[in-house]
């Protein structure tokens, strides 16, 4: 009796031990629910009859309607908003949202500031096909101009990351994706400003490779060519509305002040900013590539355990495997593409995106269509 109570406790011990090892080594990602059947019936105007207020501090400016926009004739609203509904649904491909909020805190980039609650920042689609040959990686603007269809506010897609009875904010914003684009929306993470940077700090920084030195103010500063960069200053690129490039050769003053002339750089709008956030992903997809070990692959992971919110359908597993399986994709070959924009002023001279092709005629245009 003696020698199997030894056993019994010696079995108990190694059970507690492997326990704690694997809740030592295994990351615990914050979940959020998501029901992709529940955003399919947003998506199609099946919603609650009554509404209750958002429980995010947006700033108005970014997401709150003012009576000029409610009050356009529905008229004008028809032919502004002629191609936001996509006339087809695209099939084939798993399909994954990131969503990175402008969400932070005293912690995350000191240049971009505190602000109160959060909105989409970086709408993004990556669709993976289910026969390896074509992926994408689709951006979709925040200022691209949509009417809410839980709340038929007419308003930016961002304003659409918002809880109310209709779902959750993922839930939403993947319903609004599915209504311009035709695609459902399988699985999501999200990630704030602080997640962005932790994320490129775990490499030991990115590279960035740009034609001309450029900066915004004292947020970051780039190198004409290459250079790796840390997290902070690879957000404050990817996030910079107000790019200045080098005119001539670097000038410095007696003190040692930059006495340069710089000018505003061109084109510089959220359709360049969502090829920052493209570019930023895919070179933290390259380096996958990197890891040659249990450790370094656990170190990863344990950084994303901080940084990401998941979906409650992706398992840790998945997650896991899907990210080993993106490791043989040739990422040159991933198809970088936006939803067709153009440029229009409201009449209180806010500036929003309207969509200039309906997104169906545009993926067959292109080749991105069920596969």
């Amino acid at each position: 009796m003696k020698i199997l109570n030894k056993y019994t406790y010696l079995f108990l011990i190694l059970v507690l031990s492997a326990v704690i090892v694997i809740f030592a080594i295994l990351p615990r990602f914050e979940k959020q629910e998501f029901n992709p059947d529940k955003v399919s019936n947003v998506s199609e105007g099946a919603v609650p009859t009554t509404t209750i207020a958002s429980d995010n501090n947006f700033e108005e400016e970014n997401v709150e309607i003012t009576p000029e926009i409610i009050d356009i004739e529905k008229s004008e609203i028809e032919k502004l908003l002629i191609n936001n509904i996509a006339t087809k649904d695209i099939d084939g491909y798993k399909s994954y949202l990131l969503i990175g909020s402008d969400e932070r805190d005293e912690n995350s980039s000191e240049s971009r500031g505190f602000v109160e609650g959060q909105r989409a920042d970086v709408i993004i689609v990556g669709l993976i096909d289910n026969t390896g040959n074509n992926n994408y990686l689709l951006s979709i603007p925040r200022d691209t101009l949509i009417i809410n269809i839980c709340t038929e506010n007419l308003e930016r897609i961002n304003g659409s990351y918002s809880k109310n009875n209709c779902g959750n904010n993922a839930e939403n914003l993947a319903a609004a994706v599915k209504n311009i684009t035709g695609i459902r929306v399988d699985h999501f993470a999200s990630f704030n400003f602080e997640g962005f940077e932790n994320i490129i700090n775990s490499f030991n920084g990115i590279e960035i490779c740009v034609d001309n030195t450029q900066k915004e103010g004292y947020s970051f500063e780039l190198q004409k060519g290459c250079q790796v960069v840390t997290g902070s200053t690879a957000l404050n690129w990817v996030v910079s509305r107000n790019t200045e490039i080098l005119v001539g050769e670097k000038i410095l003053d007696e003190n040692g002040e930059d006495a340069s002339e710089w000018k505003k750089m061109d084109g510089v709008s959220d359709l360049s900013r969502n090829e920052r956030q493209q570019y930023v992903i895919l070179q933290l997809l390259k380096r996958l590539n990197d890891f040659q070990s249990l450790a370094e692959f656990n170190n990863f992971i344990n950084t994303l355990e901080d940084s990401f919110i998941i979906d409650e359908n992706l398992t840790l597993s998945n997650a896991i495997n899907t990210l080993w399986n993106l490791k043989d994709i040739n990422f040159s070959s991933i198809e970088r593409v936006s939803i067709p924009t153009s440029p229009y002023e409201l009449e209180d001279g806010r500036q929003v995106l309207i969509i200039s092709e309906n997104f169906s005629t545009y993926a067959e245009r292109i080749g991105l269509s069920s596969s």
